[in-house]
């Protein structure tokens, strides 16, 4: 799969603006500029687009991983099987965090 996703850029790189889109449409013309990227001005900047692109990629090879590992069977075994929870009639909501 290809997707593309374009930036424009209009001005000096202090006072200037810019905008990013992508063609799945999840960006739109997201405005970007030097006071976003170095201040406190509303907009995106690369840097936390990068981290979002990798944090994304990270997260769905991790879920791959644990899923294959059989991690979400066991831990949805121990949440089906507590004993005091069964006793007690509790529902039971899990956030499951692996530490390591």
């Amino acid at each position: 799969m290809q997707r593309k996703a374009s930036a424009r850029w209009q001005g000096t790189v202090k006072e200037g603006k810019g905008t990013i889109s992508t063609q799945s449409g999840a960006l739109t013309d997201a405005p970007y500029g030097f006071n976003a990227r170095f201040g406190d001005a509303k907009g995106t900047n690369p840097e936390e687009l990068l981290g979002a692109a990798h944090a994304g990629c990270f997260t769905m090879a991790l879920s791959f991983a644990l899923n294959n590992a059989g991690f979400t069977e066991i831990a949805g075994g121990a949440k089906a099987n507590c004993p005091l929870s069964r006793v007690l009639n509790a529902t039971i909501t899990m956030d499951a965090k692996l530490v390591g």
